[in-house]
């Protein structure tokens, strides 16, 4: 059954970024190959990773500029303005919280994304690591046994078989099979060493991914944070809270600029592996793997050969003449040699055991599993890693872009609070419907009546002002007002009913405070004017 080979195509993506201009730091184009050894070519990616630093930049002089414009706009605010108009401001903190929410979505998809690429990645390795490490099991063991077991074995046969130089003879030849089997085997890369490599490199891999998938999960659910709080402190109107509000937006625009280089320098070196990885990995594996293996594992193409074809061939036909002369010594020696058998039956076992790992290593050295796990590795990187990479570049400047908007806002928030602040100065104190009346400065003129209101009064406690025996003529009847405690069964919210047949709202009295006034003395109202006149 013929098999599809499935081939690694780039996405258009890698050769958009594969494009980007490399520069070195004296702003000279560099070849965009992918060479991570190079020092041209890591100035290159260091410079696109300073887009970052210069976004920040801009952000920082763009609200520079905003709030001088701000301190001098405040100074040609209307006087007769009683509140100024915050419509602006309110929307401006609407949309700017909707950005961020829009971004925080793509940075979760983006971060998912490039993780599940990660993942692939070090999934392959880890399987490509598997493969490797059974074949250099297999090659070892097969070696040792071949080795050890069969030579220990013919020594004692050449013993026993002294007199006869007919059996002599096959064990030589037997001898010369053997070395044939140590030769082709030996003869095989030495995969030890890209064993190690890639279980380095995965481990690596794993660990670094982990920490970025982290901290850019962190600074979603701060951005997140961020536009609750935001909210919160608006509605509240409080200082405090627009203080760590304007602390963690400085910290998370710094951030999302920096993850913004980052992500954009780590996209473009990705893309340029991305575009010809073939190239790369010849060259990194051409110190212990031959450019004929690295091509077959990587192409694994029909027409391509299969490197260690002869050498298989020459180990299994090896085995094979192997088992036949064991077969032949077995029939014919045994009747006059019997002491024999212990040792061709341990040779004829260390040949089987031998036989099936070479067809085990067969199996293994083929190059379609090592070559899916290869396309497996570069889809996860170069299709959801790079696709993740780039929503988190989106996420990042759309973050950075409408946080420097946010903090913009804050500002001018602060500004319409400082403002409402000089309006509540400038209220009269002498206006009795004034709410903050209770929390102004002691006034001397009104100490008298302040002290006769209050529970704790300097005239004395109420319990000590006993009223004079009322009688007909001098019994002053219960204002309108007052009476409405009876129509409410003595409910404590009297407070919030109008007037009866007034215009004006009644004054915030206690039950206690209306029945000493109702307590008073002709006399007590002449010392204390009109002031509690109905």
């Amino acid at each position: 059954m013929a098999t599809v080979r499935l081939d690694y195509v780039a996405p258009w993506w890698t050769y958009w970024l594969h494009n980007f201009p490399h520069l070195n730091f004296v702003f000279e184009s560099v070849d965009n190959t992918f060479k991570p050894e190079a020092t041209s070519y890591q100035q290159s990616l260091i410079l696109l990773a300073g887009v970052g630093a210069v976004g920040l930049g801009l952000s920082l002089l763009v609200l520079a500029v905003y709030l001088t414009l701000l301190c001098c706009w405040r100074r040609d605010i209307d006087e007769d303005t009683k509140r100024p108009n915050n419509c602006c401001v309110t929307w401006a903190a609407i949309i700017t919280g909707l950005i961020i929410c829009s971004a925080v979505g793509v940075g979760f998809y983006g971060n998912s994304e490039t993780n599940d690429g990660v993942y692939q990645l070090t999934y392959s390795l880890y399987n490509a690591n598997h493969t490797l490490g059974g074949i250099n099991n297999l090659v070892a063991g097969s070696v040792g046994n071949v080795e050890t077991g069969l030579k220990l074995h013919l020594e004692r046969l050449d013993e026993i078989f002294a007199t006869r130089s007919d059996y002599l003879q096959s064990l030589r030849f037997m001898r010369l099979m053997i070395n044939n089997v140590i030769r082709e085997l030996t003869a095989l890369p030495d995969i030890n060493k890209a064993d190690v490599d890639l279980a380095a490199i995965a481990d690596q891999t794993a660990l670094i991914e982990y920490y970025r998938w982290l901290a850019f999960l962190l600074l979603l659910i701060m951005d997140l944070v961020i536009c609750l709080a935001m909210c919160l402190g608006m509605a509240k109107q409080s200082r405090w809270l627009l203080i760590m509000i304007m602390v963690f937006v400085a910290l998370s625009l710094i951030l999302s600029w920096a993850s913004f280089g980052v992500g954009a320098a780590t996209a473009v070196g990705t893309s340029d592996f991305c575009v010809s990885p073939d190239k790369f990995i010849v060259n990194q594996t051409n110190d212990f793997i031959s450019a004929d293996v690295a091509h077959y594992y990587l192409f694994c193409s029909p027409n391509l050969p299969n490197p260690f074809q002869q050498s298989i061939t020459t180990c299994q036909r090896s085995l094979t003449t192997m088992q036949i002369q064991i077969q032949g010594l077995l029939q014919f020696s045994l009747p006059f040699f019997p002491t024999a058998e212990r040792d061709l039956l341990g040779i004829q076992r260390v040949l089987n055991t031998t036989e099936f790992s070479v067809h085990q290593l067969t199996a293994l050295l083929d190059c379609r599993a090592l070559h899916k796990d290869y396309l497996d590795a570069l889809m996860g990187v170069c299709y959801d890693g790079v696709e993740g990479l780039l929503y988190l570049s989106l996420f990042s400047l759309l973050a950075g872009c409408a946080l420097s908007a946010m903090l913009g806002a804050i500002f001018k928030v602060w500004t319409l609070m400082a403002s409402r602040d000089k309006e509540y100065d400038d209220i009269d104190e002498e206006d009795p419907f004034n709410p903050q009346a209770r929390r102004m400065s002691y006034n001397p003129r009104r100490s008298n009546i302040h002290s006769f209101c209050s529970h704790t009064s300097s005239l004395g406690s109420q319990a000590n002002l006993h009223p004079p025996p009322q009688t007909a003529a001098n019994v002053m009847p219960a204002p309108e007002y007052m009476n409405q405690n009876m129509l409410f069964g003595g409910s404590p919210r009297y407070e919030n009913v109008p007037l009866i047949g007034r215009g004006s709202p009644p004054p915030s009295y206690s039950p206690s405070m209306r029945t000493t006034y109702l307590s008073m003395t002709d006399a007590q109202i002449r010392h204390f004017g009109t002031d509690f006149q109905v």
